[in-house]
């Protein structure tokens, strides 16, 4: 081996070491990449680099982190699939490279503006999917080699797992506060009654679409909901939030539940369209004597009295919100004896992939007891809930106190 043999192989090591580098991995997701594209700059002697991320909603590339390109995050500048440079990195998701970049060659004016002469753009993946592309640029007309692809492919693979790192903890800060201002963090303090709620996700955020309400109405009756949007994690979590606030707004409208679930229909149909919601509505009188009800498609709840065996309340149950369905809506009126325990609950905590949901339902029927609501949360979660769901899970339980 030459000596101009071996000192090509210790400048390839040294590139490969510099983005490989294990410390890396010790870094904050938004320093690691700075850092990367810092390294990247330097072996390739470039006078730009940046990552941009792709919004999969809007199909466009967004400007992540840079040097020497600043601007392009400072402006807001966004880039569709398939247009200019980055575009056309990211619909090929192969690499491409410029050795003589002009106007007609980009969409953001920065690259111009910054006189880059040439681009070296590669795909980021992540699970196979182009999530984003790595780029960079030379203020002299330069040619890329093999090598300085495949260095670039390297470093974009690392941009990758720090994206997703970057990705999965912005998601799952959005959820954790969405959870924090839209399921009660505890129960309000009625007269006459005990209250006490479960929730669990069956998704790694830490939330989804089920959700359970609890209210005071003007009239003086203590509303109490309980729903499930279809879906998991943000997306469902935010369309859950609308629902609950849209259903709040119409409950001071009307104290007939089935009159407000038939406005909520109308909003989840116009607005939400697409998305599978069914709710339970209740409102409890304000002698705490009288249960009024209305479902939505959701699951009839179970109501135990002492000295009489444990039921599933007998109402009917009409159509989900947002089925086009212009059927009336029913309320049914129940009695509330003391010490009487009503339970509402979602359907992943009676539903598994392997039995059908009447078992589910059967079991639950059967560990309800008039006892302290939370005693009541409690055994329920012990027998329904010990396995992990894939579902998320929510019970609210009341009990008219003797």
């Amino acid at each position: 081996m030459g000596l101009g043999s071996a000192m090509r192989d210790d400048e390839r090591l040294r590139r490969l070491e510099a983005v490989t580098d294990a410390a890396l991995s010790r870094l904050d997701v938004v320093d690691l990449l700075d850092e990367l594209l810092e390294r990247v700059r330097d072996l390739l002697d470039a006078d730009t680099a940046a990552i941009m991320l792709l919004d999969p909603h809007a199909r466009q590339l967004i400007p992540t982190a840079a040097k020497g390109l600043e601007q392009e995050i400072r402006r807001g500048i966004r880039v569709p699939v398939g247009r200019g440079f980055s575009g056309q990195v990211a619909q090929g998701r192969e690499p491409v490279v410029l050795s003589e970049v002009t106007a007609a060659d980009v969409v953001s004016p920065v690259l111009i503006e910054q006189g880059i002469r040439s681009l070296l753009g590669v795909p980021i993946f992540a699970a196979g999917e182009v999530v984003g592309v790595l780029h960079v640029g030379s203020c002299r007309p330069r040619r890329f080699s093999a090598d300085d692809v495949r260095l670039m492919q390297l470093a974009a693979d690392r941009a990758g797992v720090a994206g997703q790192i970057r990705s999965r903890k912005l998601e799952q800060s959005a959820a954790l506060a969405l959870q924090r201002s839209l399921l009660p963090s505890t129960l309000p303090t009625v007269d006459g009654l005990e209250l006490a709620a479960r929730y669990v996700p069956g998704h790694e955020f830490g939330l989804g679409g089920d959700w359970y309400d609890v209210f005071t109405l003007p009239s003086g009756w203590l509303g109490l909901v309980i729903g499930d949007v279809s879906g998991h994690g943000l997306a469902s979590a935010v369309v859950m939030g609308r629902v609950r606030s849209a259903l709040r707004a119409y409950t001071l409208l009307t104290d007939d539940p089935a009159e407000a679930l038939t406005l909520l229909d109308r909003k989840v149909r116009h607005f939400e369209a697409g998305n599978m919601t069914t709710a339970l509505y209740a409102v409890i009188s304000p002698d705490r004597q009288t249960v009024r009800l209305s479902s939505a498609g959701h699951l009839r709840p179970v109501l135990a009295v002492p000295g009489r065996a444990t039921e599933l309340v007998d109402m009917p149950v009409d159509v989900p919100l947002g089925t086009g369905c212009t059927r009336a809506r029913r309320t049914t009126l129940i009695e509330l004896p003391p010490q009487a325990v009503l339970l509402c609950y979602t359907d992943g905590l009676v539903e598994r992939r392997e039995r059908v949901i009447d078992v589910g339902i059967t079991a639950l029927v059967e560990v309800v007891r008039p006892q302290p609501p939370d005693d009541v949360c409690t055994t329920v979660m012990a027998h329904l809930g010990s396995d992990q769901p894939t579902d998320d899970v929510a019970v609210l339980a009341v009990r008219r106190r003797a």
